[in-house]
């Protein structure tokens, strides 16, 4: 992890980050969003540079367990790692540079009870008591939501709920270009991401439900946007606007996946046309 913050750091600045960013970047992106926010706690960022990382380890976490559920369902690691490390880049350029403002400082929503002064600290004392303080307010905010959104994650299994929203997804997959037997993991995939999915969509691909190309269609529209519910929620603690996080994410994923779809049919329905010419 060391060697790992200390590549990333000096590059850094191309995104308007300072260089201890980088060690909520690599958390967030080999471990999880939460190790990301418990990171990002300690530090002292402005709102737009908090609503970069955001941004970063949205697209691109939990890289080792998710990029290895894709693997098992026949997508490339390269492919699916790729698309979500490149979009990871180009979102925080394009923030970098064309939006001019959020440069308040940000505002993490804990309980002024719970944070340190913001004196300089007197000795190690000041500084283990300030760290422990604000660990433990990002941890009571996070508990307060994680805590009923996994019950009602729960609950949404329990009822069924994922049968019904993947018959109102119907428009969704016709829009993607996808068969109607990925509408089910698709929405597993929306609701509780590609990590708590994993089951129904390697399920899905070994029962052969879905073709090659659906898959790969699947897996570029879940890496670009998935878990959209817990994965924007638990960014509440760092005060960042979390619509504009969650626009983002199924915008591009709607417009990638959709180019995606209609260039490799174009493709396929030319491909016999130049082979009867050659």
């Amino acid at each position: 992890m060391d060697g790992l913050v200390g590549l990333i750091a000096p590059f850094m600045s191309w995104f308007g980050l300072p260089g201890e960013a980088a060690v909520a970047l690599v958390m967030g992106m080999f471990i999880n969003l939460y190790a990301a926010i418990g990171a990002l706690l300690a530090m002292d960022l402005t709102v737009k540079q908090a609503f970069i990382v955001a941004v970063m380890t949205s697209f691109a976490h939990n890289l080792l367990v998710e990029t290895a559920v894709t693997r098992q369902v026949g997508v490339s690691v390269w492919f699916s790692g790729g698309v979500r490390v490149g979009l990871a880049v180009v979102a925080a350029l394009l923030l970098h540079w064309f939006w001019p403002g959020g440069q308040a400082p940000a505002n993490y929503t804990i309980p002024a009870d719970f944070l340190p002064d913001a004196g300089e600290p007197a000795g190690w004392g000041d500084v283990f008591l300030g760290g422990v303080a604000t660990a433990l307010g990002g941890i009571a905010q996070l508990v307060l939501i994680v805590v009923p959104l996994m019950i009602g994650m729960q609950i949404l299994r329990d009822l069924a709920v994922l049968d019904w929203l993947s018959r109102k997804l119907g428009l969704l997959t016709r829009l993607l270009d996808i068969s109607p037997q990925g509408s089910l993991t698709l929405a597993a995939g929306l609701v509780f991401g590609i990590a708590y999915g994993a089951g129904l969509i390697i399920e899905s691909a070994r029962e052969g439900q879905l073709s090659r190309r659906d898959l790969y269609l699947l897996v570029l529209f879940l890496s670009t946007c998935h878990a959209v519910i817990e994965d924007t929620l638990i960014f509440f603690p760092l005060g960042i606007p979390l619509w504009p996080l969650l626009g983002m994410r199924l915008l591009l994923a709607l417009v990638l996946t959709v180019l995606t779809a209609r260039i490799w049919r174009k493709i396929v329905q030319h491909k016999p046309l130049q082979e009867v010419g050659g």
